[in-house]
């Protein structure tokens, strides 16, 4: 296997794995709201319940948000890789070599962008959920 096709598939597939997570985080964010504005506290028998309910897929979004950067730094672990043995073939070109390690930093920023995105998505829905706990106890009490 050439060292292109692998670094290559070490770029695409990392970014695209992280797009596919932002994709998941964003639909999984969206459909909560969407939830938690139909949601009706007074529906449910007792806390658990309703604790189950608000807090599905969010452990989905702080598993994206905590995960997204390792994703992103293992890509550019191996891109940096990659150009380490593109060097050590004796393709020594400087400018060359440094477009490749400037490139490979593009899937950490990519992961840091991913995280930061679902960090945020899951502090807005963990407030929405502990602001619609509070009007359950407000009812039952």
């Amino acid at each position: 296997m050439s060292i292109e096709l692998l670094k290559n598939l070490v770029d695409y597939g990392v970014i695209a794995l992280l797009i596919f997570m932002s994709f998941i985080s964003f639909w999984f964010f969206i459909e909560r709201v969407i939830f938690y504005k139909k949601m009706n506290v007074k529906a449910y028998k007792n806390k658990k319940a309703l604790d189950i309910a608000l807090t599905r897929h969010l452990t989905i979004i702080g598993t994206i948000a905590s995960n997204s950067p390792y994703i992103g730094l293992l890509g550019t672990v191996m891109a940096i890789m990659l150009t380490f043995m593109t060097m050590s073939n004796g393709d020594i070109e400087a400018a060359k070599i440094m477009s490749s390690l400037a490139l490979a930093l593009k899937a950490t920023a990519v992961g840091l962008v991913v995280a930061i995105a679902s960090q945020i998505f899951y502090n807005i829905l963990g407030r929405y959920a502990e602001v619609l706990e509070s009007d359950y106890e407000t009812e039952e009490v």
